[in-house]
């Protein structure tokens, strides 16, 4: 209770901040408390005696039947850093806007509030479709804010956009502050995010761009090389048709995919993991798990 009470004051305040257009830009944003632990008291309970995982939220579900096979803390409302950035897909998308058009990394683009690393230099002039690329698959921060900045309306309205979206899809749980991610007010739980991820899943370029291994893109007179944020891309073992990373220390490493596995297609959210390697090691546990199972083989064969 006292975790979910918690929670309704954040989204109580995150609403407020959005009354003000000047305040979801990176620099404007609000004093965000740094400790972890005051955003994920999780508690952990296993989905099952065979399977161990080690996020502190996980949910996967069969993408077509909606049959849930593990479920661990999936209602839980937690920061989802750079997952976010899926929800900045689709509200560019949906406004069809010229993917062509050239935008400019401006200096309101630069991550102020938890100075993440950009290897796009101010005054960058890159087409949208390719900051789209970029915010997808390397989860380029500066990338996702000039999206949003460059939005009819601006980032005000862009934001409003991505609420306006997650509403339409019924997430309850789902608030967004910030079209990168990098605010911890940008919440939801597993739950939602499966339905998030579903969403996304329908659009051709967001399957494309997120699963891209890597690619290079012009910045001037350089050419920069890019590579997917998620190791599991690009794995021969895995069958991966949408994948999204996300960190910050509020909202631990972050995983969501599609993917076929035990010959099904999935959606797979790992939320709220402790070290660099915990939420692969989870989705590749899932996986060795389904194949695994007895029931699921016999369900195929059905």
């Amino acid at each position: 209770m006292a975790h979910k009470y918690i929670w309704g004051l954040i989204f109580f305040l995150s609403s407020a901040i959005l009354l003000f257009p000047g305040v979801v830009g990176f620099s404007d944003a609000s004093k965000i408390p740094s400790g972890h632990s005051k955003y994920s008291q999780v508690k952990a309970v296993q989905p099952s005696q065979n399977l161990v995982l080690r996020s502190a939220s996980a949910l996967v579900e069969d993408q077509i039947t909606g049959e849930c096979f593990v479920q661990k803390q999936a209602d839980a409302i937690v920061p989802i850093a750079s997952i976010t950035k899926l929800m900045t897909a689709m509200v560019v998308l949906d406004a069809k806007i010229d993917l062509q058009e050239f935008i400019i990394i401006e200096p309101e683009d630069v991550d102020t509030i938890r100075h993440s690393h950009s290897r796009l230099p101010v005054n960058t002039s890159i087409t949208r479709e390719d900051a789209l690329l970029l915010a997808l698959m390397a989860s380029e921060n500066r990338a996702a804010h000039a999206l949003g900045r460059t939005y009819p309306g601006g980032l005000y309205a862009f934001t409003l956009a991505m609420n306006a979206k997650a509403k339409a899809l019924g997430l309850a749980d789902t608030h967004f502050i910030d079209p990168a991610g990098i605010h911890c007010g940008n919440v939801s739980s597993a739950k939602d995010l499966a339905r998030m991820v579903n969403a996304a899943y329908q659009y051709n370029l967001i399957r494309e761009y997120t699963t891209c291994k890597e690619t290079s893109i012009r910045a001037g007179r350089r050419v920069l090389q890019f590579h997917n944020t998620n190791r599991l891309v690009g794995n021969p073992r895995w069958q991966i048709g949408l994948s999204k990373t996300g960190f910050i220390d509020e909202a631990g490493r972050c995983l969501v995919m599609q993917s076929q596995v035990a010959k099904r297609p999935v959606l797979i959210v790992l939320l709220d993991a402790q070290g660099k390697l915990t939420r692969y090691g989870d989705a590749n546990r899932i996986k060795q798990w389904m194949e695994g199972s007895k029931s699921l083989r016999q369900k195929n064969r059905g």
